[in-house]
């Protein structure tokens, strides 16, 4: 199956990855700025099987688009409860404690990521689960992660450095992330290397 997460920086947008990651589907992550045309755009290319977001982004974007979405089956979302979707919070309270980790091979599709759309119809970058192995080799060498670092991506994880170096490559190293939900403010911003006494 394939798992669009549209979303801002919340819990439940890193749990729905790598929850969907651990179960072998095939994620992708769209930039929650996006307006209803460019998420169907996306959606259909990737023939989405599943969507999570938010109570206001379903409310906003996706209601209305909701029957051009043919391949969608379920919407899954965190915050509202709305008729015809199923709520997060009650799908994690019903879940096992305990569940399984899909086998896959190092060829499986793990990631899809979509172009920005400005040079014509975005296309779908599909990634597979031995792309971990330069997430690593990346943090490692172009990062300089290292354990005791306090680490911080400002990119969105809907974009592609968003997720690589924002999810992945971090959880690889072991590293404590900073991850905030405000959009960019340069006062708040500066707080935050501050008081976080980020070093990467």
């Amino acid at each position: 199956d394939k798992v669009f997460v549209i979303m801002g920086r919340v819990p439940e947008l890193y749990i729905s990855m790598l929850g969907a990651l651990r179960n072998g589907s095939v994620v992708s992550p769209l930039f929650s700025a996006f307006g209803p045309e460019p998420i169907a755009t996306r959606v259909n290319i990737g023939a989405a099987d599943v969507l999570v977001t938010t109570a206001a982004i379903y409310k906003r974007k996706i209601a209305k688009i909701r029957n051009a979405l043919p391949s969608v089956k379920h919407v899954i979302v965190v915050g509202d409860e709305i008729d015809g979707t199923h709520n997060f919070a009650a799908l994690m309270d019903a879940a096992s404690d305990v569940a399984p980790i899909e086998p896959t091979t190092a060829d499986d599709p793990s990631l899809l990521h979509f172009t920005s759309g400005t040079t014509g119809t975005p296309k779908g970058a599909q990634h597979v689960h031995a792309a971990v192995a330069m997430h690593y080799v990346t943090g490692l060498f172009a990062l300089d992660l290292h354990p005791d670092d306090i680490y911080w991506c400002t990119a969105d994880p809907g974009w592609v450095t968003g997720t690589a170096y924002g999810i992945i490559a971090p959880l690889l190293h072991g590293v404590t992330s900073i991850i905030d939900e405000a959009e960019f403010d340069a006062e708040h911003w500066y707080r935050i290397l501050q008081d976080e006494e980020v070093t990467v």
